[in-house]
């Protein structure tokens, strides 16, 4: 739409706008960015106009500010050698067949005309993807989506500075959509430091790295829109996600790659774009997540998700239990840890663990440290009555059918 396209410059005054003695126009520039990023342009401008000035008279101050400017370069530099771009290669099956339909060559006339359909035998074709990874491990071992890799024969890994390596699919997730890839062969691999993604905020700066449309090292700049973001909100019933939401962009082609803080820390792998109404919301899996994840396909093969079988929903102000915090049960899976403990649909859980609970993520959250098999302390209130209830996380993929 024009009007989203229309620039407003500040008005700033002209004394501001003079080149200083030595002032090259590239700096003038920087000054009046900066003055475009505060909340009050010409205040923040008055500000750093006498730091500037004694940055050019020799003084490290104002390089120093200067330098700042590019805390995305900075970040990227610590990061994107260990962005890898992953190319995978898997044998479809093309089931045979030819001429008419069934209903059409079982009718004389038909067949008098057309003959008997040419029947051609099955075929194999090749399909090529491509996605992105991060090197998280100085043995070479990739985090990436289980997306870009599951079926495929082949995978081929290249790195930033020019080489290419073979790839082994060392165990991936569907659930979470995380997989492990294991570079092959001897090297020295760059390696991403990864973050903590638990310490993230709305407003948070966000830095997404990977290769759109086959477009290698692109760099994208946004914010955290958001935090803890439910898959199942997004329309997705296969996944057990809460995802990081940025509005930094995500394209096809970003699958696996890492999303920065403005540190070039790892907080995040990209995984999901919102396409259509609504697009340029990008979402990434918590990097706490991935790397829980990641271990335990490294170690046992597979990932277990700690399951106790409700169905939530957050308390809000005026319901009908009284209470303004907590979650709410509503609904109860038949045979499943919850029912077997005792919890019913309408009661509200208000701690888990000994933590009080203000969301549904905070629940999720406790059951997966908890861990399968252990017992979970709940409190709970049953229509004013408050309840200690015991109840035994299992596996998801052990837990019974619905």
């Amino acid at each position: 739409m024009p009007e989203l396209m229309r620039v407003q410059r500040p008005r700033v005054p002209r004394p501001l706008l003079r080149p200083a003695p030595g002032l090259v126009a590239g700096l003038g520039f920087a000054a009046i960015a900066i003055g475009a990023v505060g909340g009050s342009g010409l205040e923040l401008l008055s500000q750093t106009r006498p730091v500037l000035a004694q940055g050019l008279a020799g003084t490290p101050g104002g390089a120093a500010l200067l330098g700042r400017q590019s805390f995305v370069a900075a970040a990227v530099r610590r990061t994107g050698p260990a962005v890898v771009t992953i190319d995978t290669e898997r044998t479809v099956v093309v089931p045979g067949g030819g001429g008419l339909p069934a209903p059409f060559m079982n009718d004389p006339f038909f067949r008098q005309f057309f003959g008997m359909p040419q029947i051609t035998p099955p075929s194999q074709r090749t399909e090529r993807g491509q996605g992105s990874g991060v090197i998280f491990q100085a043995d070479g071992l990739i985090l990436t989506n289980a997306h870009v890799v599951e079926k495929t024969q082949k995978v081929t890994v290249g790195l930033q500075d020019g080489r290419r390596a073979e790839g082994t699919v060392v165990g991936l997730d569907p659930l979470t959509d995380l997989a492990v890839v294991r570079l092959n062969g001897p090297g020295s691999w760059p390696v991403a430091p990864l973050g903590n993604s638990d310490a993230l905020q709305v407003g948070d700066w966000a830095i997404a790295v990977g290769n759109p449309y086959g477009l290698d090292n692109t760099v994208t700049l946004g914010i955290i829109s958001n935090l803890n973001r439910n898959v199942s909100k997004l329309g997705i019933t296969d996944k057990r996600l809460d995802l990081i939401q940025t509005d930094a962009a995500i394209n096809p082609g970003n699958s696996g790659g890492p999303l920065l803080n403005a540190d070039g820390e790892v907080v995040g792998i990209n995984t999901l774009v919102r396409s259509g109404p609504g697009a340029g919301l990008g979402f990434a899996i918590p990097i706490n997540r991935a790397r829980d994840i990641a271990n335990q396909l490294l170690s046992k093969g597979r990932a277990t998700h700690p399951m106790i079988g409700i169905g939530l929903n957050a308390v809000r102000p005026g319901d009908p239990s009284g209470l303004s915090q907590g979650v709410k049960v509503m609904s109860v899976m038949a045979g499943g840890p919850a029912a077997q403990a005792g919890l019913r649909q309408g009661d509200v859980i208000t701690a888990a663990a000994g933590q009080v609970l203000q969301s549904p993520a905070q629940l999720v959250a406790a059951v997966e440290r908890n861990g399968v098999g252990n017992k979970l302390a709940l409190v709970v209130n049953r229509g004013g009555t408050v309840l200690q209830i015991a109840v035994t996380p299992v596996d998801l993929g052990a837990a019974p059918s619905r």
